[in-house]
């Protein structure tokens, strides 16, 4: 098994493009605005009034920053994290110097240049230490360990059945035999590999087609698989493994309970931004517990998706009186964008 990287987290500043992160800008922005109105007065009448007068202040610079540092991301994301820092912090020095003297008088009597320097240069290092905090918080470290918990739980019921129908293969149709012990290697390659970067979408499909070709080794006619990828985008990078357990899943409790054939369906399709990925398969009420091992898996995606993307990746699941839904979206990645 992959050892974990205890120094996972990079150092290096956030994706300024990212919806999450821009979002969280804005909102601490704002709360840090509504903080100096309730120290500089009392009363809520007031207290708006001294807060529609910080905005008038804020929210000129606090849009133009995050529209310069959306386009300057990928530099400032290549400098080191201490420059970076520097960096972002002098930019939003001159921001503010070029939007005092083009403000008018309305900045002018409201202080001093060097008095919005100061109050600018902390409310950056505040929002920085606040985005490097929650990137050590997130770190692939802790969901790395939950996945490799998730994998060792799997790995030997999932190793136990593919060997035993390899086995039944092995006299009757030797060359099949190979290609599935050559599938199983592949798969376990990739279970056991070091998962922390994004990998094409292409070989995430490769390896689930793998993992449920030795499933209906085992299941035969009981198992019927769809996939539906014509207007899959080959080139998307995805979390590595962020298919194929909801697979195992899907076969685990929506096939394996089942006396008659049952379908799995894969959708894969992408718009202009977004990549969405649908998986359908047979559903009965649970009985007892059977279906709890439905939710590690399931928050162990939904971890990785927040670690790489943020808020702009989401799974949602949908229980109808036969069909269980997972629906996953992520942004459209490509290559060299990660």
């Amino acid at each position: 098994m992959a050892s974990i990287n205890q120094n996972a987290y990079s150092g290096a500043l956030p994706n300024f493009r990212n919806l999450g992160i821009l979002l969280r800008i804005l909102l601490i922005a704002n709360l840090i605005a509504v903080a100096a109105a309730l120290a500089k007065t009392t009363g809520t009448r007031a207290l708006w009034q001294e807060f529609v007068e910080i905005s008038a202040v804020v929210q000129p610079l606090l849009i133009l920053s995050l529209l310069v540092l959306a386009v300057l991301s990928d530099a400032l994301r290549r400098l080191p994290y201490v420059l970076g820092v520097f960096a972002v912090i002098a930019l939003e020095l001159a921001l503010t110097t070029a939007l005092y003297y083009a403000g008018g008088t309305m900045l002018t009597e409201s202080g001093s240049l060097e008095r919005y320097w100061l109050l600018v240069a902390l409310t950056t290092a505040a929002l920085l230490a606040y985005l490097d905090l929650r990137g050590r918080a997130l770190s692939p470290a802790l969901p790395e360990a939950r996945l490799q918990a998730l994998q060792a739980r799997i790995r030997p019921h999932f190793l136990y059945n593919s060997i035993n129908a390899v086995l039944s293969l092995i006299r009757q149709d030797p060359r099949r035999a190979e290609a599935a012990l050559e599938d199983m290697a592949d798969l376990f390659r990739v279970v056991m590999a070091d998962n922390r970067e994004l990998a094409p979408l292409a070989r995430e499909v490769e390896l689930c087609r793998q993992y449920l070709g030795l499933e209906q080794l085992r299941l035969g006619g009981r198992l019927r698989v769809e996939w539906q990828v014509e207007r899959m985008p080959r080139d998307a990078m995805v979390p590595p493994l962020v298919l194929q357990p909801l697979l195992e899943n899907a076969v685990y409790h929506g096939i394996e309970p089942r006396l008659e054939p049952g379908a799995i369906s894969i959708s894969i399709y992408a718009d202009e931004k977004t990549v969405h990925a649908v998986l359908r398969n047979p559903y009965q009420q649970p009985a007892g517990d059977h279906h709890a091992g439905n939710k590690m898996a399931l928050a162990n995606i939904r971890e990785r998706l927040q670690l790489h993307f943020d808020a702009e990746a989401s799974l949602t699941t949908k229980a109808d009186d036969d069909t269980y839904q997972v629906h996953i979206v992520m942004p459209y990645v490509k290559s060299g964008e990660a």
